[in-house]
């Protein structure tokens, strides 16, 4: 009851937020308001709400498909919390990645750098930088999400936004297959004419936080496990431990959370009565430095994008995008 009370308090603001970013795209649309152009092709990857949708893990597989085809790519993103931008350095070392809240400056930094094609990583909503695929991200788990833009709800924008999308990504975590499908349905009749696929971003393995070694998820089952994670669904990142047949303690943090000597000794404390602190990669960027050696080592849950279907459509956009560049391996 609560809730709702506070939700509809919240109501008003949220509908001049949404006027307000209907009128600024619009603004673009008309080209009253500028927007600067790169010099090399510009793949934005972004999403309608706040959270987790797999902005990362996308933009990351965008960058080694780039790579394993002999071009540099860039990932500009804003570098709020300092954690994307070093799970990105760790996923594609090759690729040369730039955190700076202004994109443009970014941008001009990561082609001054050697960059052929860039990536910007939470970037649907940046339309002030020209882009040749504007991919926009779904996940299945929003849903089931109020339909309120901000602050009532989680939405950045209402949903016919997705107009503005070249491509359209459905991806899911704890969500079926025929959710993915029925979200997938959804955003066709919002979008039509517009390419979909379907990616699951699924837990592949744990690899040790100091040492690197891997295991396999099978390696957890049945055991005492602490889920660590500071990202927008912690709850999520738990229940996936728990499918692996774990028993397994939350300990949810904020998105972006940065680890204090408390929660490590918090943590360490924690570890003597599990069998295994696991945490996310994007929560194991900062706790590396922070983590004793004498300590038994926190596993830290590869995320792995499995496409489920358009992959081959994705791939040819992206390397349609690209064609111009001389270098492009096909």
């Amino acid at each position: 009851m609560g809730a709702r009370v506070t939700r509809l308090a919240l109501v008003p603001p949220s509908l001049m937020y949404r006027a307000a970013m209907a009128a600024r795209a619009r603004a673009y649309r008309l080209r009253l308001l500028p927007a600067s152009e790169v010099p090399v092709p510009v793949i934005s990857v972004g999403n309608l709400t706040v959270g987790g949708s797999g902005k990362t893990p996308i933009s990351s597989w965008i960058a080694r498909y780039y790579v394993e085809r002999g071009l540099q790519p860039g990932i500009v993103l804003r570098g709020y919390g300092n954690d994307e931008g070093k799970v990105h350095r760790r996923l594609v070392e090759e690729a040369i990645v730039v955190e700076n809240p202004d994109r443009c400056a970014g941008a001009s930094s990561a082609v001054e750098g050697g960059a052929d094609v860039l990536i910007l990583d939470d970037a649907f909503q940046r339309l002030d930088i020209i882009r040749d695929l504007n991919i926009v991200l779904m996940s299945a788990e929003s849903g089931f999400a109020v339909r309120w833009t901000l602050p009532a709800g989680p939405w950045r924008e209402g949903w016919r936004a997705l107009r503005r999308a070249d491509f359209l990504v459905i991806t899911r975590k704890r969500a079926s297959e025929e959710a993915a499908e029925r979200m997938a349905s959804r955003v066709e009749r919002i979008a039509p004419r517009r390419p979909v696929a379907i990616a699951r971003l699924g837990v592949t393995a744990f690899q040790g936080l100091l040492s690197g070694g891997r295991m396999s998820t099978e390696s957890i089952r049945g055991a005492q496990v602490l889920a660590v994670a500071g990202v927008a669904d912690p709850h999520g990142f738990a229940e996936q431990c728990q499918a692996f047949g774990a028993n397994v303690r939350a300990m949810p943090l904020d998105d972006h959370h940065e680890f204090s000597e408390r929660d490590l000794g918090q943590m360490l404390q924690a570890a003597k009565r599990v069998d295994y602190v696991v945490v996310t990669e994007k929560d194991a960027v900062k706790l590396r430095p922070m983590w004793p050696d004498h300590a038994p080592e926190p596993l830290v849950a590869c995320l792995d994008v499995a496409w489920e279907d358009g992959q081959r459509e994705l791939e040819t956009a992206l390397d349609t995008v690209v064609a111009r560049v001389d270098d492009l391996v096909s």
